[in-house]
């Protein structure tokens, strides 16, 4: 699933997938609802990526996904609270990224014919090394979050943003351009 793909949520297929939602869901609420330490959180989050954690990662629950297998972290990622990945078309955060509060990745979108709204287009998502995305950001299937980038709290992105930028908006548009 960490590519552009189209799947059928109506199909049988689509059961294994759907297991793996409700185990991340399981995980989820054990983020959300235990009183938990930075080494648990980091371990469960190990458990939600199925992959080993990087140094220097901090996530501030509460935190929502609905795979999980298809997230990627960096080193010193710092994921804030309330935030929420939808990663079944792989979301991958390279190292020093920061995510403000109530930030969404949305890697996946529903077909627009309204008797096909069971087919799910998928895109990954990629957040580039030292980006930073504000409190509220909304980054949109397919997109790239370029090195050094800002994005602007509330923003929606909808498209690549290039590398040593900031945009805001909705949809989000290049505001300025960061001095090295």
């Amino acid at each position: 699933m960490r590519e552009a793909v189209t799947v059928d949520s109506a199909s049988r297929e689509f059961d294994g997938i759907r297991a793996g939602i409700y185990k991340a869901q399981k995980i989820c609420l054990r983020l959300n609802t235990e009183e938990l330490s930075t080494g648990e959180i980091e371990t469960l989050f190990s458990e939600l990526t199925g992959k080993e954690i990087p140094p220097g990662f901090t996530l501030l629950p509460p935190f929502y996904c609905d795979y999980g297998k298809n997230i990627r972290v960096g080193k010193n990622t710092f994921i804030n609270f309330d935030c929420t990945f939808m990663d079944l078309g792989g979301i991958t955060i390279e190292d020093d990224v920061r995510i403000a509060p109530q930030c969404k990745l949305i890697t996946e979108n529903h077909d627009f014919a309204p008797n096909e709204r069971h087919i799910l287009h998928n895109a990954p998502i990629h957040i580039k090394r030292n980006a930073w995305l504000g409190a509220g950001a909304i980054i949109l299937p397919g997109v790239t979050i370029g090195e050094n980038a800002i994005v602007a709290a509330g923003a929606v992105v909808t498209k690549d943003v290039p590398d040593n930028c900031i945009v805001g908006g909705n949809p989000a548009d290049i505001i300025k351009h960061i001095n090295k």
